[in-house]
Parts: structure tokens; sequence; C-alpha cells
């Protein structure tokens, strides 16, 4: 009579845990918000990314200009 009850509780402990565990089914869904929220930082991002860098081309074109013309006028003295 032990011996039934103790695989009748393993039976149902096996069945609970396959229950649990959802059968071994993936989910492939994913946080949607998370997403949105990923997809306007990283757009963000770029736009900043953008904007800096062309910044940092004027800059660099000013500075280059500015050397020559100090180059220039010390070659002249």
């Amino acid at each position: 009579m032990k011996n039934v009850i103790k695989i009748g509780f393993l039976a149902l402990s096996f069945g609970i845990f396959a229950v649990a565990c959802g059968g071994g089914a993936a989910k492939t869904e994913g946080d949607s918000t998370a997403t949105a929220a990923s997809n306007v930082i990283d757009s963000a991002a770029k736009t900043a990314t953008s904007a800096v860098d062309s910044v940092a081309t004027a800059a660099k074109a000013t500075v280059d200009s500015a050397a020559k013309t100090i180059d220039s006028a010390a070659a002249k003295h």
C-alpha cells in the first residue's frame, strides 16, 4: 500500500512539475515597452552623434584655417 502512495505522489509531483514548466514551450514574445524605448533612445543617439560630428568637422576646418593663416604670417616675418 505504501508503494502505491509513493508512486501516486511521484506521478502527481511530476505532472505538476511538467505543467509549471510549460512543457518546454518557449515564449518568443518580447517586452514591447522596452523595445519602443530602445528604438527612441537609439534614434536620439544617432541624431546627437550626427550633430556632434558636424560641429566637430566645422571646428576642425576653422582651426586648420587659422593654423594656415598663422603659419603663413610667421613665414613672412
